[in-house]
């Protein structure tokens, strides 16, 4: 319903590990245009509030349309992220986010885009095969307007080590 992709990706080797993420990394990627079929079907999903399944409710609403769910945009950018490093990666999943702001409403035809930057990236001192990052996403749109900023860890499997020859 919401992806292109089949809800089941098939695992792959990873190419990037923790230490391909160091501390002051950064990227600019991704490119997703809102449509009303996906903001009207996350919202009857997810986040049924009128101003984002109605063009009336949303032009009466503080935003001035009809705009997409800020879970919506927290899940395009996860999309984003994914398709641009995290598929690819050692990714083990994340123990959460510390921030998150929805700093401008989301509208239909906006193409957003993500600048992902690793502000802090160490050793997990009780795994010693995993590493921790610290990252700040922002989400913008086409005019260069920040819409969303999170920042939150992640844990990547570490490099394997090739063994010493005897």
């Amino acid at each position: 319903m919401l992806s292109a992709m089949s809800a089941s990706t098939p695992a792959r080797p990873p190419r990037l590990y923790w230490e391909d993420f160091p501390a002051g990394h950064s990227m600019d990627f991704g490119s997703m245009t809102v449509t009303r079929e996906a903001v009207i079907a996350f919202a009857s999903a997810y986040d049924p509030q009128p101003f984002h399944l109605d063009d009336e409710a949303g032009s009466e609403s503080l935003f001035g349309g009809l705009c997409a769910s800020g879970w919506h945009t927290c899940a395009m950018a996860m999309r984003m992220m994914c398709d641009e490093y995290l598929l690819d990666s050692a990714s083990l999943g994340s123990p959460g986010i510390d921030q998150l702001r929805w700093l401008k409403p989301v509208f239909l035809g906006d193409t957003l885009r993500v600048r992902f930057e690793v502000l802090e990236a160490r050793p997990m001192a009780s795994k010693p095969g995993v590493g921790l990052l610290r990252s700040r996403w922002e989400v913008r749109n086409q005019h260069e307007l920040p819409v969303l900023s999170m920042e939150g860890w992640g844990m990547f499997g570490r490099r394997p080590t090739a063994p010493v020859p005897a």
